[in-house]
């Protein structure tokens, strides 16, 4: 009889695992603000799910990248929290999203999406071969350089603003976020 068992109910139970696999995979993904974030929706829709990423997304908006956001990439995005905003000198986003400002908007944002999917795994095992720092090229010109400290990715930007990645590889269909607690700024 155990035999028998093995013969028909280890492949049922393989089929169901595999079956399952996906929904628990998806489930792995981390949530933002609260929010579950879907592994097969596009970065932009998960960002707007986000209730801590809505300025982000509002300037994503403003900058007319909600396509591009949308589209295949794959792209890699540091996403800055509504909090990361709010260290910017009062009145900057209100002044950034103007149509007139859109771009130096869109340069400021597109300095924190690289082309292709990049993990936290990959970009913590570049900085032990580049003997602790590694530079990230974006697609705004920027490069951007991780360290770790206390165990935690950290990023510089041009202008010297450090940022920490609050929470890393949040899978998306067309790339990856990392969401971060400081605006990387370029030179200007």
């Amino acid at each position: 009889m155990t035999n028998m068992f093995r013969k028909f109910a280890a492949p049922m139970i393989a089929a169901s695992i595999a079956l399952a696999a996906p929904a628990f995979a998806e489930n792995m993904n981390p949530m933002v603000g609260g929010a579950k974030m879907y592994a097969n929706k596009p970065i932009a829709a998960n960002a707007s799910a986000a209730p801590n990423l809505t300025t982000l997304v509002a300037a994503v908006k403003a900058a007319g990248l909600v396509d591009t956001l949308s589209g295949p990439g794959p792209f890699t995005v540091f996403a800055p929290t509504n909090a990361a905003f709010d260290k910017l000198p009062a009145g900057t986003v209100e002044t950034l999203v103007k149509p007139e400002n859109k771009e130096t908007l869109t340069h400021i944002l597109t300095c924190h999406v690289a082309s292709g999917v990049i993990s936290a795994e990959n970009i913590v095992k570049t900085i032990e071969m580049g003997k602790g720092k590694a530079t990230i090229e974006t697609l705004g010109g920027c490069n951007l350089t991780a360290t770790m400290k206390d165990g935690k990715v950290m990023l510089t930007d041009p202008k010297g603003g450090v940022a920490t990645v609050e929470v890393a590889d949040v899978k998306q269909s067309n790339g990856m976020v990392h969401v971060i607690d400081t605006v990387m700024l370029p030179k200007m």
